[in-house]
Order: structure tokens, then sequence, then C-alpha cells
């Protein structure tokens, strides 16, 4: 009996692993499909990993209450209630709104290490974290590109 009990554990575990994986495979595209998909300045950011100009973007000075979504995917991926005013010129947050949802990298692009921001489900590149926020809410500061987010106001 503990066999067969170790035996359906099993496969139900190898199902619910191979669900996840496939459910994360089908939102990654080719760089062609995200290129349909995205705006260029999106692509850019997302795709090319690029990083727009300080204060000239949408989100930076943005004080409204709501949601701020992937641009590829539509996923929830931080609030208002955690965003805050880094003096950056870059949309800043103490934390992401689910954890699951991003995951961090090494990038030694430009001469430098950082760690950078990716939507775990695709890969795209959304910013970097860096460890000069604000200590009493974390010490994170998820600096993030405008392009790579939609806001949705409450």
């Amino acid at each position: 009996m503990k066999k067969i009990v170790l035996l359906v554990t099993a496969i139900f575990a190898i199902l619910a692993f191979s669900t996840q994986n496939s459910n994360a495979q089908s939102k990654k595209k080719s760089a062609a499909e995200w290129k349909k998909i995205l705006t260029a300045d999106q692509y850019e950011i997302m795709v090319n990993r690029g990083t727009e100009q300080p204060y000239k973007n949408a989100y930076y000075n943005n004080h409204e209450k709501g949601v701020y979504v992937s641009a590829a995917t539509g996923d929830v991926l931080f609030t208002s209630d955690d965003k805050y005013d880094s003096h950056t010129g870059w949309p800043s947050f103490v934390k992401p709104a689910d954890a699951s949802k991003i995951a961090i990298v090494q990038d030694n692009s430009l001469g430098m290490t950082r760690d950078e921001v990716i939507e775990k489900s695709t890969g795209l590149h959304l910013g970097h974290v860096f460890d000069d926020g604000p200590a009493d809410r974390g010490g994170k500061r998820f600096c993030m590109n405008s392009g790579a987010l939609k806001f949705i106001k409450k």
C-alpha cells in the first residue's frame, strides 16, 4: 500500500511540475513574436534590455493609486502602495506585488555587476534592484523602466 501511495504522489508531483513548466514556457516567445506584440520602446527595454532616460518616462512621477502590470503579459508586478520617490527619475518600488512573478539575475553589462529584475514567466527585462531603498521598508529599490509596465488606475 505504501508503494502505491508513493507512486501516486510521485505521479502527481511530476504532473504539477510539468504543468508549471508548460505555463511558464507558454509565455516565452521569440524576439520576432515579441516584436509583433510590444511597441518599439517596450521591445527595446524588455527584449533588448534597454534603459529609458530618467525623468523622461511615463511613471517616475505618477502618484495615482493603482497597480503596475507587465507590458508584455498583463501580470500585476508592483503596486502604488509600494512606490516611492527615489529621486532617480525612474519609478521605484520597495518590493514587488508578488515575488513569484519576478526573478533576479546577474547583469554584467556596462562594465559593472548589477542585479537585474526580469519577469519570471517571460525572461523579459524590467529594470534593476539596488540595496539603497528606504531602510524602514526593507532597504530595496526596485528601479523599473516605465516602458516595461502599464499602469492601471484604481
